[in-house]
Protein backbone atom coordinates (compact mmCIF):
# COMPACT_ATOMS: atom_id res chain seq x y z
CA UNK A 1 0.00 0.00 0.00
CA UNK A 2 1.39 3.21 -1.03
CA UNK A 3 0.99 6.70 0.34
CA UNK A 4 -2.00 8.18 -0.79
CA UNK A 5 -3.81 4.86 -0.57
CA UNK A 6 -2.96 4.69 3.34
CA UNK A 7 -3.77 8.24 3.49
CA UNK A 8 -7.32 7.74 1.69
CA UNK A 9 -7.93 4.52 4.05
CA UNK A 10 -7.24 6.60 6.86
CA UNK A 11 -8.99 9.60 5.96
CA UNK A 12 -12.24 7.69 4.68
CA UNK A 13 -14.51 7.17 8.48
CA UNK A 14 -14.18 11.25 8.45
CA UNK A 15 -15.30 11.19 4.94
CA UNK A 16 -18.39 8.76 5.23
CA UNK A 17 -18.94 10.91 8.81
CA UNK A 18 -19.75 14.10 6.71
CA UNK A 19 -21.35 12.23 3.65
CA UNK A 20 -23.66 11.50 6.47
CA UNK A 21 -24.46 14.93 7.28
CA UNK A 22 -23.88 16.79 3.95
CA UNK A 23 -23.14 15.41 0.48
CA UNK A 24 -19.33 16.81 -0.45
CA UNK A 25 -18.45 16.98 -3.96
CA UNK A 26 -14.74 16.15 -5.11
CA UNK A 27 -13.07 19.43 -4.04
CA UNK A 28 -14.36 19.20 -0.70
CA UNK A 29 -13.41 15.63 -0.40
CA UNK A 30 -9.52 16.75 -1.82
CA UNK A 31 -9.69 19.39 0.98
CA UNK A 32 -10.66 16.89 3.83
CA UNK A 33 -7.31 14.80 2.25
CA UNK A 34 -4.87 17.54 2.15
CA UNK A 35 -6.02 19.22 5.56
CA UNK A 36 -6.93 16.69 7.82
CA UNK A 37 -3.68 14.61 9.58
CA UNK A 38 -3.87 11.36 10.91
CA UNK A 39 -2.31 10.69 14.22
CA UNK A 40 -1.60 8.31 16.66
CA UNK A 41 -1.70 8.53 20.62
CA UNK A 42 -0.29 5.82 22.31
CA UNK A 43 -2.42 4.80 25.65
CA UNK A 44 -2.37 7.62 28.29
CA UNK A 45 -0.42 10.10 25.88
CA UNK A 46 -1.38 14.02 26.03
CA UNK A 47 -3.17 14.98 23.20
CA UNK A 48 -3.58 18.38 25.20
CA UNK A 49 -2.04 19.64 28.55
CA UNK A 50 -3.05 22.69 30.58
CA UNK A 51 -1.79 25.79 29.86
CA UNK A 52 -1.01 24.38 26.52
CA UNK A 53 -3.52 26.35 23.47
CA UNK A 54 -5.70 23.40 21.66
CA UNK A 55 -4.72 23.88 18.32
CA UNK A 56 -6.45 20.98 17.12
CA UNK A 57 -10.48 19.80 16.42
CA UNK A 58 -10.32 15.73 17.17
CA UNK A 59 -12.05 13.39 15.05
CA UNK A 60 -11.59 9.89 16.49
CA UNK A 61 -11.28 7.11 13.87
CA UNK A 62 -10.30 4.12 16.39
CA UNK A 63 -9.82 3.98 20.33
CA UNK A 64 -10.98 6.39 23.09
CA UNK A 65 -9.80 10.01 24.36
CA UNK A 66 -11.07 11.55 27.77
CA UNK A 67 -11.25 15.60 28.77
CA UNK A 68 -10.93 16.06 32.10
CA UNK A 69 -9.43 18.52 34.97
CA UNK A 70 -7.55 17.91 38.02
CA UNK A 71 -8.21 19.80 41.24
CA UNK A 72 -6.13 21.54 43.38
CA UNK A 73 -7.03 18.17 45.47
CA UNK A 74 -5.03 16.05 42.92
CA UNK A 75 -8.77 14.58 42.34
CA UNK A 76 -9.65 14.09 38.69
CA UNK A 77 -13.31 15.18 36.86
CA UNK A 78 -13.62 13.70 33.63
CA UNK A 79 -15.93 15.58 31.41
CA UNK A 80 -16.24 13.87 28.33
CA UNK A 81 -15.37 10.74 26.58
CA UNK A 82 -14.94 10.49 23.01
CA UNK A 83 -14.66 6.98 20.76
CA UNK A 84 -15.11 5.50 17.22
CA UNK A 85 -16.59 8.62 15.07
CA UNK A 86 -17.12 11.48 17.90
CA UNK A 87 -15.27 14.56 17.83
CA UNK A 88 -13.09 15.69 21.08
CA UNK A 89 -11.51 19.41 21.52
CA UNK A 90 -11.77 22.02 24.31
CA UNK A 91 -13.35 24.15 21.81
CA UNK A 92 -13.04 27.46 24.29
CA UNK A 93 -9.54 27.35 24.12
CA UNK A 94 -9.47 26.29 20.05
CA UNK A 95 -11.42 29.21 19.49
CA UNK A 96 -10.43 32.17 22.03
CA UNK A 97 -6.84 31.06 21.21
CA UNK A 98 -6.55 31.36 25.60
CA UNK A 99 -4.45 28.64 27.49
CA UNK A 100 -6.58 25.15 28.07
CA UNK A 101 -8.07 24.61 31.55
CA UNK A 102 -8.57 21.21 30.69
CA UNK A 103 -6.59 18.25 29.65
CA UNK A 104 -7.34 15.51 27.33
CA UNK A 105 -5.50 11.89 27.06
CA UNK A 106 -5.97 8.68 25.68
CA UNK A 107 -7.04 5.76 27.12
CA UNK A 108 -6.36 3.24 24.71
CA UNK A 109 -4.05 3.44 21.77
CA UNK A 110 -6.26 5.98 19.51
CA UNK A 111 -5.95 7.15 16.23
CA UNK A 112 -7.65 10.15 15.10
CA UNK A 113 -7.66 12.57 12.11
CA UNK A 114 -6.45 16.34 13.07
CA UNK A 115 -7.13 20.01 11.22
CA UNK A 116 -5.43 22.72 13.03
CA UNK A 117 -7.12 26.01 13.65
CA UNK A 118 -5.41 27.74 11.03
CA UNK A 119 -6.26 25.00 8.68
CA UNK A 120 -9.66 25.45 9.79
CA UNK A 121 -10.28 28.40 8.82
CA UNK A 122 -9.13 27.96 5.23
CA UNK A 123 -11.66 24.99 4.80
CA UNK A 124 -14.11 27.10 5.68
CA UNK A 125 -13.06 29.94 3.24
CA UNK A 126 -12.90 27.27 0.66
CA UNK A 127 -15.49 25.00 1.47
CA UNK A 128 -17.76 27.08 3.14
CA UNK A 129 -20.54 23.75 3.74
CA UNK A 130 -17.90 22.85 6.45
CA UNK A 131 -18.83 26.18 8.29
CA UNK A 132 -21.82 24.90 8.74
CA UNK A 133 -20.96 21.30 9.98
CA UNK A 134 -18.81 22.32 12.41
CA UNK A 135 -20.89 25.29 13.55
CA UNK A 136 -23.59 22.36 14.05
CA UNK A 137 -20.71 20.51 15.82
CA UNK A 138 -20.12 23.37 17.97
CA UNK A 139 -23.53 23.56 19.32
CA UNK A 140 -24.59 20.05 19.77
CA UNK A 141 -21.86 20.53 22.50
CA UNK A 142 -22.71 23.47 23.90
CA UNK A 143 -26.48 21.07 24.40
CA UNK A 144 -24.87 18.15 25.59
CA UNK A 145 -22.92 20.20 28.04
CA UNK A 146 -25.90 21.90 29.40
CA UNK A 147 -27.76 18.90 29.29
CA UNK A 148 -24.51 17.45 31.69
CA UNK A 149 -24.47 20.45 34.19
CA UNK A 150 -28.68 20.49 34.59
CA UNK A 151 -27.84 16.49 35.26
CA UNK A 152 -25.04 17.11 37.72
CA UNK A 153 -27.27 19.53 40.08
CA UNK A 154 -30.58 17.94 39.59
CA UNK A 155 -30.32 13.86 39.24
CA UNK A 156 -29.62 10.79 41.58
CA UNK A 157 -26.24 9.12 40.83
CA UNK A 158 -28.36 6.15 39.39
CA UNK A 159 -30.32 8.33 37.00
CA UNK A 160 -26.62 9.99 35.64
CA UNK A 161 -25.37 6.33 35.51
CA UNK A 162 -28.48 5.28 33.29
CA UNK A 163 -27.65 8.34 31.16
CA UNK A 164 -24.00 7.41 31.16
CA UNK A 165 -25.05 3.67 29.74
CA UNK A 166 -27.59 5.30 27.16
CA UNK A 167 -24.96 7.62 25.62
CA UNK A 168 -21.85 5.25 26.06
CA UNK A 169 -22.95 1.51 26.26
CA UNK A 170 -20.11 0.92 23.83
CA UNK A 171 -17.76 2.52 26.31
CA UNK A 172 -19.23 0.84 29.49
CA UNK A 173 -16.73 -2.49 29.16
CA UNK A 174 -13.93 -0.70 27.86
CA UNK A 175 -13.22 1.84 30.57
CA UNK A 176 -11.83 1.56 34.06
CA UNK A 177 -14.45 1.27 36.56
CA UNK A 178 -12.53 4.49 38.13
CA UNK A 179 -13.01 6.62 35.40
CA UNK A 180 -16.62 6.00 35.16
CA UNK A 181 -17.17 6.95 38.45
CA UNK A 182 -14.95 10.42 37.55
CA UNK A 183 -17.31 10.82 35.08
CA UNK A 184 -20.29 10.44 37.42
CA UNK A 185 -19.05 12.25 40.25
CA UNK A 186 -19.29 9.10 42.29
CA UNK A 187 -16.93 7.17 44.18
CA UNK A 188 -15.99 3.34 42.41
CA UNK A 189 -17.27 1.83 45.37
CA UNK A 190 -20.55 3.43 45.17
CA UNK A 191 -20.47 2.65 41.41
CA UNK A 192 -20.23 -1.13 42.07
CA UNK A 193 -23.16 -1.12 44.01
CA UNK A 194 -25.41 0.76 41.36
CA UNK A 195 -24.08 -2.06 38.70
CA UNK A 196 -24.90 -4.95 40.88
CA UNK A 197 -28.16 -3.60 41.80
CA UNK A 198 -28.66 -2.73 37.83
CA UNK A 199 -27.62 -6.43 37.39
CA UNK A 200 -30.55 -7.71 39.85
CA UNK A 201 -32.93 -5.80 38.12
CA UNK A 202 -31.54 -7.89 34.79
Amino acid sequence: MNSDQFEQSQIQPLLDYFQQLIPLDSKEKQLVLELFKPRLYRRRQFVLQEGDVCNQFNFIVRGCLRMYKIDEKGNTHILQFASENWWLTNIGSFHDRTPSELEIDAIEDTVVLQINHENLLSLYINAPKFDRIFRVLIEKSFVSTQKRLLQTISSTAEERYNSFLASYSHLNNRLPQTQIASFLGISPEFLSRLRNKQAKKA
